[in-house]
């Protein structure tokens, strides 16, 4: 589906590509599975300038576009996690603060972030409030040259490696007793830490963070209170599209795989790509890569040039490529057979990796609701 990008895009992602394979490939077989993000690989990013792509141009930034994005999240996905992972959160932590931040604060934050100097998150999740955010219980109770801040956030990517995160508490107001104000909160505020690391099924820096009693600057404050559920929507809204594309490059992946498997592997005395079951599997597989790459690259497009029915778009993109990723890197497992569920080879690797991706920023069923209510609320 190359054939909807542009020609600078094009060339974009074949560096993308040839940067993925030359400079992270290697990363990945050193640290291999890993909860943590090591330093020569935020190191390797940053000197790449991929950071530079959440930063506006005026602060010597690329200027945040939503396919470039995509596109270095597409290659870096289809080779190591972590890197993508690390790259998403520089966008969402960073995000919040280009929406709503005052220019102290985008003067103070968004070179660092963009030379890789500190690494941010963006702590929305609770043990309560997963898709449902106004049940979001982390308060925050304005108080004399501040806020103090107190509850638990759950599920938050990047949480301990991350030198700020951009929180989201409640701030009840009058007209609004379901209010949210996004905040700053920096790594050594008083009150603020990890509370535990989170295992999962695919390693992954994971984490519930705890604020208690901590005492957060008024400058810390995004926006207005009472902003944050616009600030948290609004970055939500641009980055969705590009997790449709990270799956796009998982997929791709497991695709590759499948048919370089499939063309070796024989069985009854000939290759099994020979058997037409084997050719069904490839082609449903071909199809859908092409599908989901179509309306990522559609829904990133729209995005970027400001379309109507971009979050629409980006609802579709997100929902079809994640949960089309999840059945190719299905079908490759069973085109690997007995291969394919070993521990430690790439396929069973990515079959771990995908399933998150079609629950967080914004689950399937979510998307298929934003989807509806954009078709019916007219």
């Amino acid at each position: 589906m190359d054939i909807l990008l542009s020609p600078d895009h094009k060339r974009f992602k074949e560096e993308c590509r040839i940067f993925s394979r030359d400079k992270i490939a290697p990363l990945a077989a050193k640290y291999g599975e890993t909860d943590d993000i090591p330093a020569e690989l935020i190191r390797t990013m940053a000197d790449a300038r991929l950071f530079q792509l959440m930063v506006p141009e005026e602060l010597g930034g690329a200027g945040v576009k939503s396919m470039p994005i995509c596109l270095v999240r597409e290659q870096l996905a289809g080779v190591y996690c972590p890197a993508d992972v690390t790259f998403a959160m520089q966008g969402l932590g960073s995000y919040p603060i280009v929406l709503a931040g005052n220019e102290e604060q985008k003067a103070r934050f968004l070179p660092r972030l963009g030379s890789g100097k500190i690494l941010s998150t963006y702590a929305l999740t609770e043990p309560e409030a997963g898709s449902d955010v106004s049940s979001i219980t982390t308060q925050a109770r304005e108080t004399e040259g501040g806020f103090i801040l107190n509850g638990l956030k759950r599920f938050i990517s990047n949480g301990n490696a991350a030198d700020i995160a951009v929180t989201f508490a409640k701030t009840p107001l009058a007209r609004n007793t379901r209010a949210l104000s996004a905040f700053i909160v920096e790594k050594g505020m008083a009150g603020f830490g990890v509370h535990k690391r989170l295992k999962m099924i695919a390693p992954h820096d994971l984490a519930e963070l705890k604020f208690e009693n901590c005492l957060i600057p008024r400058e810390n404050l995004l926006g207005n209170v009472g902003d944050g559920m616009s600030i948290a929507l609004g970055t939500l809204d641009v980055f969705r599209v590009s997790v449709g594309a990270a799956a796009l490059g998982i997929a791709q992946t497991a695709f590759d795989a499948a048919l370089d498997y499939a063309k070796k592997r024989v069985q009854f005395g000939r290759p099994i790509s020979g058997f037409q079951g084997t050719q069904f599997k490839l082609a449903d597989m071909a199809t859908e890569l092409d599908a989901g790459r179509a309306l990522v690259y559609r829904a990133a497009l729209l995005q970027d040039a400001k379309g109507e029915n971009r979050a629409r778009a980006a609802s579709m993109a997100k929902m079809y490529a994640t949960e089309a990723a999840f059945r190719i890197v299905d079908q490759s497992v069973q085109i690997h057979g007995g291969i394919g569920v070993m521990a430690g080879t790439t396929v069973e690797r990515l079959y771990r990796e995908i399933r998150a991706l079609r629950i967080y920023e914004g689950t399937t069923e979510i998307q298929k609701l934003v989807i509806a209510r954009s078709l019916t609320d007219r």
